[in-house]
């Protein structure tokens, strides 16, 4: 290699391939553009952020009748849940009672029979 000096100055010639030309466009276009989403996405993840915090905060400061209103809303619940026992104990003890009167009607009319089996007899002699 020479150790000429390099002269640079606003006349100086440059020739390059148009390919390199080409493909340092290319480059500094997909560099450009990488750039712009990745602070596009930031920005995204950022206002996202930003938004849940702001809706966590508010969450946390409910005021006080709206926790009364959700304390009542489980009571109420809590309430109907007892209902709904207390109605399926009573379709099962309706069910047992009819049972029962069936037993008792059946039982009557024996003792009914039983009691004009005895009159008979008591005639007889």
């Amino acid at each position: 290699m020479s150790n000429k000096p390099l002269n640079i100055s606003e006349s100086a010639a440059v020739q390059m391939p148009m390919k390199t030309v080409a493909s340092l466009i290319l480059l500094v276009a997909a560099g450009v553009f990488a750039y712009t989403e990745l602070t596009a996405r930031l920005v995204s993840l950022e206002t996202s952020r930003e938004l849940f915090e702001n809706d966590l905060l508010k969450k946390s400061e409910q005021v006080p009748t709206d926790q009364e209103q959700h304390f009542l809303i489980e009571d109420l619940y809590k309430t109907v849940e007892k209902m709904e026992q207390t109605q399926e104990m009573n379709m099962t003890n309706k069910v047992n009672i009819e049972f029962l009167r069936e037993q008792l009607d059946k039982a009557l009319a024996d003792i009914e029979g039983l009691k004009d089996k005895v009159r008979e007899n008591g005639k007889n002699y």
